[in-house]
């Protein structure tokens, strides 16, 4: 018997991870499908505000996802 092939039905269903509130530059670029130069860049560059869209901590920038959508959606 050779094997068989899996169907959709067979698929084991894989739930995303809930997105965090913050997320670090690596992973805000993952989540939001930009580079992580290109996550940087709109920090050097101004567009993005600290204390809206980034903040600093403990030498760490973390990227607040809620304030980078309203960012997206509305321009602020």
């Amino acid at each position: 018997m050779g094997a068989r092939m899996m169907t959709m039905i067979d698929a084991p269903v894989i739930e995303p991870a809930p997105l965090a509130e913050t997320a670090t530059i690596k992973r805000a670029a993952v989540a939001l499908g930009l580079t992580e130069k290109a996550v940087r860049r709109k920090i050097e560059e101004g567009v993005w505000v600290e204390g809206r869209h980034y903040h600093r901590r403990g030498g760490t920038v973390w990227v607040d996802i809620a304030g980078v959508t309203r960012w997206v959606r509305h321009g602020v």
